[in-house]
This record gives C-alpha cells, sequence and structure tokens, in this order.
C-alpha cells in the first residue's frame, strides 16, 4: 500500500500557529510518500510542540512499512494500543491524494480542506533507534469521499484539538464513532491514470 500528502508550508504554517497557538514550521511536500519525514504536533509535559517524524513502522513481523491503523481496532491491536493510549498525533496537511477506481484505470484526487484551511490527520507516535515515527489513523469515508475510496484518514477539526490530543481512550469513543465533519474540496488530478494496484492510500 502506498499514500500521497500533500504540503504547502505557506498559508499551513500560518494557519495552524494561529489554530493552536503554537510555532509550527514546515516544508514544502507536494508529494510526500510513506518512510518520508513530517511534521506533527503532540504533548509533552501537557503542552503542544511539534516534531519531525517519519511516516510509518516496520514490526519485526511485517514485509513493507505499516503506514496507518484502522481507527474501528486500533485500541485492541497490540502493535498500535500503547501508542494509541499515550501518544496521540496530529500531521496537519494541506491534503491528500487517493486514487479512485474507475473502468479503464485510476482517476486521482486531491483533498483538501474546503476553504483551504488545514487538515489535521489523526496520528499515533512511535520511536525506534532514537527517531520518532508515526502512523495514521483512517476511518470509514464520509458522504463527500464514500465515492472514492473505502477508507480517509480520521481528521480531527480544530476545536477538537485538545480533546483528542488529552482525553482518556473511553471518553473519546463518540468522536472516533462519528462521521468525519470537517468540509473538504475534492478536485480531480489531472495527472495520467495509472492502473496500479499500490497507490492508495487507505
Amino acid at each position: 500500500m502506498c499514500g500521497r500528502l500533500n504540503v504547502i508550508a505557506d498559508p499551513l504554517c500560518h494557519w495552524v500557529s494561529e489554530q493552536l497557538g503554537l510555532d509550527f514550521i514546515t516544508e514544502d511536500k507536494k508529494d510526500l510518500r510513506p518512510t518520508d519525514p513530517v511534521t506533527a504536533i503532540g504533548l509533552e509535559q501537557g503542552k503542544l510542540r511539534s516534531w519531525h517524524c517519519r511516516w510509518g513502522i516496520q514490526p519485526q513481523w511485517s514485509k513493507r512499512p505499516l503506514i496507518n491503523a484502522r481507527i474501528e481496532t486500533v485500541n485492541h491491536k497490540s502493535t498500535f494500543a500503547e501508542a494509541f493510549s499515550n501518544r496521540r498525533m496530529l500531521v496537519p496537511v494541506s491534503g491528500w491524494f487517493e486514487w479512485q477506481q474507475r473502468p479503464g484505470g485510476k482517476q486521482k484526487w486531491l483533498l483538501r480542506g474546503a476553504e483551504g484551511q488545514p487538515l489535521y490527520m489523526a496520528a499515533i507516535g512511535f520511536e525506534h533507534e532514537q527517531e520518532r515515527r508515526l502512523v495514521t489513523l483512517t476511518t470509514r469515508p464520509n458522504h463527500q469521499c464514500q465515492h472514492i475510496h473505502s477508507r480517509m484518514p480520521l481528521l480531527i477539526a480544530p476545536g477538537e484539538v485538545d480533546f483528542f490530543l488529552r482525553s482518556h481512550v473511553d471518553a473519546l469513543q463518540p468522536l472516533l464513532q462519528a462521521e468525519v465533519r470537517v468540509a473538504l474540496a475534492l478536485d480531480p488530478v489531472n495527472d495520467r491514470a495509472v492502473d496500479s494496484p499500490n497507490l492508495s492510500l487507505f
């Protein structure tokens, strides 16, 4: 499984810094892929801060990096449960790319905030050989995305950031079970359609 994120530093850094009250700095990464570094936000001693992380983990039992976990099972699987309880994070992005299966090939889409606002993708953090890593969380698609793919990122609205990062996992269930309510714009991308089974992020 492959993935693509879209990070445009300006205005992403300004938006995130204003919304969350921290000095958020990142770089343009218009086609960010698994195992690439990405800037994420989490808690340290009760305060918001950002880290440079690498997207994906590779347990010994896995033949390839794991880049995401299903929110329906993340609290029960041994690989993810401890991180979900103690190291929830957010990945601010400008959008993500998804490929829609169509007769004759795949259509590429850019999914972004409806008003250009940042999207906060839920994630969980790990540390491996003194390097921070993360895995993004996925959920069922909302009404906007369901015609494109069977999964989508769990997106956290700015007003729910503190609640997501600080709450006990039991208190999170209503948020996790609800349909994603972040308004999105869906833009078709005119790249040549590629018929590959390994393009989907989720």
